[in-house]
């Protein structure tokens, strides 16, 4: 299942790199269920992500109600694939423990990077198992707070729409290694 990797000169296959390879943002479902286990496998994924100071600061709400994925869509300014997918999964930081060990920088930085590990491991291990996801954060964050009758404390960081793909897109292009990777020696 793996694509082959140079490792020292020595040609390897690397089933982590062939995923990361093969994720794609779905848009589009099937109506199937995804079953209790795989959630709770891709959400064990998900916290097994590294956090600043394993704080952790991340908490899942599971959103598999009609009406509130509607709710979800419409915060989402509209994109109705939200409401689409069999269940959606919206990612929040908890901002008094991410600030209770790192004050500020706690609430400002560390949880949005520690929830966005998180949201990777969970959008990896989707796609291993053969499930579609996309990344959702562009939002009303107030609505979907509203919404799921959030406290104060809580921020919605992305909405993870997840299930079976109902199509497969085409590899989207990525900027050259030489663009992006300044060597400093």
């Amino acid at each position: 299942m793996g694509k082959n990797l140079v490792d020292g000169g020595i040609i390897m296959k690397n089933e982590v790199l062939s995923v990361i390879k093969e994720r794609r943002s779905i848009r589009r479902f099937k109506p199937d269920p995804v079953p209790e286990e795989i959630l709770n496998t891709l959400l064990e994924a998900a916290c097994a992500a590294p956090s600043a100071g394993n704080v952790q600061p991340w908490l899942f709400y599971r959103v598999h109600r009609a009406e509130i994925k509607e709710a979800l869509a419409k915060a989402a300014l509209g994109q109705k694939f939200v409401a689409q997918a069999p269940v959606v999964i919206v990612v929040c930081a908890d901002l008094n423990r991410a600030s209770a060990t790192y004050g500020e920088r706690g609430r400002t930085l560390y949880c949005l990077q520690d929830t966005a590990a998180a949201i990777t491991n969970l959008m990896l291990a989707a796609t291993s198992l053969g499930l579609g996801t996309c990344w959702v954060g562009a939002f009303d964050e107030g609505a979907v707070s509203h919404v799921l009758e959030l406290p104060p404390h809580i921020r919605p960081v992305a909405m993870i729409p997840l299930g079976y793909p109902a199509h497969s897109p085409s590899p989207t292009a990525r900027r050259s290694l030489s663009e992006v990777v300044k060597v400093v020696d």
